[in-house]
């Protein structure tokens, strides 16, 4: 009860007789981090009622400002019911009853698939303007998305690289999947193909040696691994054939939600693309 209050003296904070919405602006709340992503982006402040459980975890970016400022849901159906948004944005993965529990009661949800390519991925992006009451923006982010790949296209250009997306523990993204999409967009060549993966799989570290593509794409440098999935990364043999100047570092961040952080993705993939180019 003490936490439901703490989280009601926060929301009040952004309701009428504070700061109000414009006229006709839904106020919302973002169940998970993808969704934060686009209300964070294309929503103004004031719409803005709550963020995901996971929103100041770093998922973000430095576009949106201090997040601080919005109160956190706990993932469950119990605080948004109490605060009462006009729209919950949620996507298809979250938990199914908190969805269906929510639809009960009345609540209107958005429910945003998870783009697997470029085409999927704007599509979204004018989806949640519509949601958000601002398709302007939305069609400012498609804008700022193209010119990116444009951009990445240009640096990839004549270079015929040929690469391949690595994760935790050796798992490859296939051509198929939104990581392998994405290269592919650019005019990258990926590798996975010639593992026998379309959507993905696990490579062991004998597989990908042999397999010897220009470059490794991963989505973190340095020398330190959070846990056994990552340490696979940094495994002697894998470091000794990818060094650094063998690795194209795009962070997770980026790609995670296939949303309106690709540009900045794409922007990643380009400056990775010059340094390991000179």
């Amino acid at each position: 009860m003490r936490r439901q209050l703490a989280f009601l003296v926060a929301v009040m904070a952004l309701l009428p007789g504070s700061i109000a919405p414009a006229a006709n602006l839904p106020r919302l709340v973002s169940m998970n981090v993808c969704t934060d992503q686009l209300v964070l982006r294309l929503a103004d402040p004031e719409q803005i009622l709550g963020l995901s459980k996971f929103s100041r975890d770093g998922w973000q970016g430095p576009a949106v400002g201090d997040i601080s400022r919005y109160p956190v849901l706990s993932g469950g159906a119990e605080d948004v019911l109490l605060i009462k948004p006009d729209i919950v944005v949620a996507s298809a993965f979250d938990k199914r009853s908190t969805r269906e529990l929510l639809k009960a009661k009345g609540l209107r949800l958005a429910e945003l698939a998870v783009p697997r390519t470029l085409d999927e991925a704007r599509q979204q992006i004018r989806e949640a303007g519509d949601i958000t009451g601002h398709p302007d923006r939305a069609a400012k982010e498609i804008a700022r998305l193209d010119a990116a790949l444009a951009r990445a296209r240009g640096a990839v250009a004549e270079r015929h690289y040929r690469v391949l997306p690595l994760s935790r523990r050796g798992w490859v993204a296939g051509s198929d999947s939104f990581v392998g999409s994405l290269l592919s967009e650019t005019g990258l060549r990926s590798a996975a193909g010639d593992l026998g993966f379309t959507f993905g799989g696990f490579a062991s570290l004998e597989a990908i040696v042999n397999l010897r593509p220009d470059f490794i794409v991963v989505s973190q440098a340095g020398d330190y691994a959070r846990d056994d999935g990552q340490a696979f990364l940094l495994h002697p043999a894998l470091e000794r054939f990818y060094p650094l100047e063998k690795r194209i570092v795009i962070p997770e961040r980026m790609t995670e939600c296939g949303g309106v952080m690709l540009a900045d993705a794409l922007d990643a993939l380009t400056a990775e693309l010059k340094r390991v180019g000179r």
